[in-house]
């Protein structure tokens, strides 16, 4: 590898790392479920999570890169194996930077139901601009998973999807925006559980969903 690429690669390492804190620390992934991966600026590669290994155990020089077919490139231990999804993703979507999967209980609870998460709130139009879609059933091992987030994502505002039956997949320009709408999403889909208890939320108007939109992404902080 070029000297930038391998100074981009120990960096990712390290955000990718630290990224996994966040999970946990949100409350987002059990055990070793879940993980977190970062494509590589200027290189067919990405940093990805090694499988099955203990959140405690996720030190920089544990995180591995593969190449963008899941290929391992460089590290001592096996890549996740969610990995075909992630690869897929990134060599779908070049303008995605980075990818999440997380078990988290309520976006997990509406996969498992196979039911969109209205847009009744206005962080849901902020953050997703519209409803957060359901991706189609896929089994785990090869890039199906992946096909499914992409198809569902390319028709959607959405950087979340709810894959029927496992849980939630979200994409980012980075690692860090794509776990940021993991946490985001998570909050939604309790607020919004919640809300069904007390009866069926109205939708917020889809003129309104894209002004809430447009300000959020372009107007909203620093």
């Amino acid at each position: 590898m070029e000297r930038e690429v391998v100074e981009a690669v120990a960096r990712l390492r390290r955000t990718v790392a630290d990224l996994h804190r966040e999970l946990t620390r949100y409350e987002l992934v059990i055990w070793t479920a879940g993980n977190v991966s970062a494509r590589v600026p200027g290189a067919d590669l990405m940093v990805i999570k090694p499988s099955g290994v203990s959140y405690d155990e996720l030190e920089p020089e544990a995180m591995v890169v593969t190449d963008l077919h899941g290929t391992l490139v460089d590290g001592e231990l096996a890549p996740s194996s969610d990995t075909a999804a992630h690869a897929y993703v990134y060599r779908h979507m070049p303008e995605i930077g980075g990818v999440v999967h997380t078990h988290s209980p309520y976006a997990t609870a509406w996969a498992a139901r196979g039911e969109p998460i209205p847009c009744v709130l206005t962080m849901i139009a902020d953050e997703f601009g519209g409803e957060i879609p359901v991706g189609p059933f896929a089994l785990i091992g090869d890039d199906s998973i992946g096909r499914g987030i992409v198809e569902t994502l390319r028709g959607s505002r959405s950087p979340a999807v709810l894959m029927r039956n496992h849980g939630p997949f979200t994409v980012g320009r980075d690692a860090r925006a794509a776990v940021k709408a993991a946490v985001m999403l998570e909050d939604v889909a309790r607020t919004v559980h919640f809300a069904h208890q007390l009866g069926r939320p109205d939708a917020i108007d889809p003129d309104a969903v894209d002004r809430l939109y447009a300000r959020y992404q372009n107007a909203y902080g620093q």
